[in-house]
């Protein structure tokens, strides 16, 4: 494997050196952009209990935090490189106790049955094992009415991805109608798709109800 493609397989999960740097990067630039983009077609309450899935560098855990300063915000992440970054990031906010970063995985949260009201996932449903089960993990875990993001670099159509699938082993960039389907097998409703043309990159949030 060259130091190129080593170096973007940290996207998956991030490891030793080169983790690190992907996971500072992670926290800026286009990235930083297109999570305030994806949060824009959400109504967030103030007093909101979130669950970042994935969060990498700590950033949207950061944005979640402002946008909900009465409610709690927990991130999850199975790459212990992004819980360090996530837990520096926001060590503020979890020395008050409002916020929470653990290690493990999508496939198994390990979060009570209804204990949010929002569940964001920024560029990470890429790596999910077993999609639909991961989603109905996310559906277990929101409260009745609670709202389910999803924020993806791509849209699956623009043949962009292909080269990064290459690349990254187990990487696959799902499309709108894949992640609909997905999401109302697992129980979701309301499922509204957005998205915005970015360079090569077509950005796509969708947003689906428990």
């Amino acid at each position: 494997m060259g130091i190129l493609s080593k170096f973007f397989s940290n996207a998956r999960k991030p490891e030793g050196f080169l983790g690190r740097i992907m996971v500072n990067g992670m926290n800026g630039g286009p990235h930083a952009r297109m999570a305030e983009w994806g949060l824009s077609h959400i109504d967030i309450r103030e007093d909101s209990d979130a669950l970042d899935v994935g969060c990498g560098g700590g950033a949207n855990i950061a944005r979640l935090l402002k946008l909900c300063p009465g409610g709690t915000v927990k991130g999850i992440d199975y790459s212990p490189v992004s819980v360090r970054k996530s837990s520096e990031v926001n060590a503020d906010a979890i020395a008050s106790g409002c916020c929470k970063v653990v290690e493990g995985s999508a496939a198994a949260l390990p979060f009570g049955d209804g204990e949010f009201d929002l569940v964001t996932a920024f560029e990470t449903v890429y790596f999910w094992p077993g999609i639909e089960d991961c989603f109905r993990g996310v559906h277990r875990v929101l409260k009745e009415g609670g709202q389910f993001l999803i924020v993806n670099e791509d849209d699956g159509l623009t043949g962009n991805n292909e080269k990064w699938e290459k690349m990254i082993d187990g990487m696959h960039t799902y499309t709108p109608d894949e992640l609909r389907t997905y999401l109302s097998a697992a129980g979701f409703r309301n499922v509204s798709v957005h998205s915005r043309l970015d360079g090569k990159n077509r950005w796509l949030a969708v947003s689906a109800v428990r």
